[in-house]
């Protein structure tokens, strides 16, 4: 029988940026936050321009903490658009997966001129300072559009095995694919679970962080949306080599504040997860502007 779980959270607090202008003056989203050391923190961001500014669709930083709050970005971007024709448009969707010895890859989405198109590429370094451009990670199927959003595991026996969004039917959908590297080649598995008509998530779904401090039960801290994308963060169970679903949440875990009107942004959305301790610290970002770190617990 499935054990059945439940997360609730108990507080949130504000994740504030300092450091270079051309990061905490843009608007920050997709906030991958690690313990790089005990009582240490690193974060890659997305900065985007605000809203009628132009230019790309955003730049990837490093930043450092020592709280998990008040971070500190770096002087220049550790991913910028450029000067291939993939990323030309803007870098997004940081996801950071690290070695043993610290060597590290890069996940992000590269954004063509178009400022329409996204690929999954991805970058390979000796550290997070170091990285060099390597191209496409995973090439889009026929029927899979803009694949972007890696959320990445190691499998038993030392695969990969990558959650993805891909557009589909005008829908934001969830894919999973398995590889022998960090470049695949990735053999792509069953979607691994769909909308649901009438609910929060009925039209648009979007990976998030994995929870696998319990290896038998891992959860995905998801987004989720309606067709008009008001976009929520849930969580899902499954059991532990991810082949079938065990428990889901019903209400969302985390809402945007209320809009002043029905036309403003309305979005949550769940980037990465920090053990702490007792500890879950869930960071999210708000209406694609700003920085949230959730603490939850699992009840």
């Amino acid at each position: 029988m499935s054990k059945t779980i439940d997360f609730v959270v108990d507080q949130i607090d504000a994740v504030t940026m300092t450091g270079n202008s051309l990061v905490s003056q843009r608007d920050l989203m997709s906030p991958y936050v690690w313990q790089s050391a005990p009582g240490k923190f690193a974060m890659l961001v997305r900065a985007v321009p605000h809203p009628g500014e132009g230019g790309d669709t955003g730049t990837i930083w490093f930043t450092a903490s020592s709280d998990g709050l008040a971070f500190t970005a770096s002087e220049t971007p550790v991913l910028s658009p450029g000067p291939g024709p993939s990323d030309i448009g803007g870098c997004e969707d940081p996801t950071p997966v690290f070695a043993p010895d610290g060597s590290v890859v890069v996940y992000y989405t590269g954004v063509d001129e178009t400022r329409t198109h996204g690929e999954m590429l991805y970058a390979t370094g000796p550290s997070i300072d170091r990285l060099e451009k390597r191209g496409i990670a995973m090439p889009g199927a026929p029927s899979e559009g803009n694949l972007k959003e890696a959320t990445v595991d190691r499998t038993a026996d030392g695969g990969w095995r990558m959650f993805y969004e891909y557009a589909r039917n005008e829908a934001s959908l969830i894919g999973l694919a398995v590889g022998d590297g960090a470049a695949g080649p990735w053999r792509h598995l069953p979607q691994p679970f769909t909308p649901r008509p009438d609910a929060w998530d009925a039209w648009h779904l979007s990976p998030g962080p994995l929870l696998t401090t319990d290896k038998d039960c891992p959860v995905m801290f998801y987004n989720g949306a309606t067709h008009d994308a008001r976009w929520r963060i849930g969580w899902i169970a499954f059991d532990a080599e991810f082949t079938r679903v065990t428990d889901r949440c019903i209400e969302p875990l985390i809402v945007p504040p209320p809009r002043g009107q029905r036309t403003d942004t309305d979005i949550a959305f769940a980037a990465s997860v920090v053990i702490v301790g007792e500890e879950i610290w869930l960071y999210h970002s708000i209406e694609d502007t700003d920085l949230y770190r959730a603490i939850i617990r699992q009840v």
